[in-house]
């Protein structure tokens, strides 16, 4: 599998890496000498777009945060190979919850300078987008509306989608991580984040990227959520945000439930969760702002 890999025959260990919804094959690599790696392996077919994902994270590793930084690309046998830098420490996710909250308050603030960063890299006039969502996302929504997974009383989320679709893409696109939240962030044993997988990335609404904050951050820490909102926007949080992250939210938790049935019911099930803990959270959509940030800034 890794014949044509060089260097390939002198690693002491390789073992398989099992998280995330990836089509890559990963492996956690122990060289000769000691250090560790990331291997990623794709499809011959991929080979185009793994190409300018590693030139993309090439750029992303330019602008000094701690990240799975580019060491070595090709072809090999299994495919396309990627070889990154092994960030070192636990899962983001599992750490929140055994933390106090001001310090998942101050994790969620470092996450958002991380984020602005990522953002204010000026965006090449080759990768700017010739089009918006918004089609794509009305699209996504009828997919789930024809789904057999539907949610008792999406009707009102589902309204608020298409009246207000208008709102995605107001803001100049920005080069996005793609997959921004506590499962891909990584807790060092100095107390810094490290950021990881990148193949989501794009270039697209900068807002687009909180609304898994909701999906995927709301239910481990909501301080850490606060925190990434408010570092990111200097604590001066636009109304403009929150009425655009709302479509974002209802949009995702929507589709996300019809997204999941390929992988089993327990995945429909999470998100299906999710989706619901969204409604509430957002009064059936009648509100911009989440009430967990509301509540949280008034505690």
């Amino acid at each position: 599998m890794f014949r044509g890999i060089p260097g390939s025959e002198r690693w002491r260990s390789v073992e398989p890496v099992n998280k995330g919804w990836s089509s890559d094959k990963k492996f956690r690599v122990e060289t000769g000498t000691g250090e560790r790696l990331l291997l990623r392996l794709s499809d011959a077919a991929q080979y185009g777009a793994k190409r300018r994902e590693y030139a993309i994270i090439a750029k992303y590793a330019a602008l000094g945060f701690d990240m799975s930084r580019p060491v070595d690309f090709g072809t090999c046998e299994a495919g396309v190979y990627m070889l990154l830098s092994w960030v070192e420490g636990r899962d983001l996710e599992a750490v929140l919850p055994e933390l106090p909250e001001a310090e998942q308050y101050r994790l969620g603030r470092a996450a958002g300078e991380i984020l602005r960063k990522i953002h204010g890299l000026p965006v090449d006039e080759a990768d700017r987008p010739a089009a918006t969502k918004r089609e794509r996302k009305l699209m996504q929504l009828d997919r789930y509306e024809a789904s057999g997974v539907r949610v008792s009383g999406d009707g009102p989320a589902i309204r608020f989608v298409r009246e207000h679709i208008d709102r995605i893409w107001q803001e100049p696109p920005v080069y996005q991580h793609g997959d921004f939240h506590p499962g891909n962030l990584i807790y060092r044993a100095d107390g810094a984040l490290g950021v990881i997988d990148f193949n989501r990335w794009e270039v697209g609404d900068p807002w687009e990227e909180f609304y898994k904050l909701q999906s995927f951050g709301r239910e481990i820490s909501v301080p850490y959520c606060v925190g990434q909102i408010d570092a990111y926007f200097g604590d001066a949080v636009t109304e403009d945000f929150w009425d655009t992250l709302a479509v974002y939210v209802a949009h995702a938790s929507l589709f996300s439930i019809a997204w999941a049935e390929p992988f089993g019911a327990a995945d429909v099930a999470g998100m299906t969760r999710r989706c619901r803990l969204a409604m509430e959270d957002y009064e059936g959509f009648e509100r911009s702002m989440p009430k967990w940030y509301e509540a949280w800034k008034d505690a």
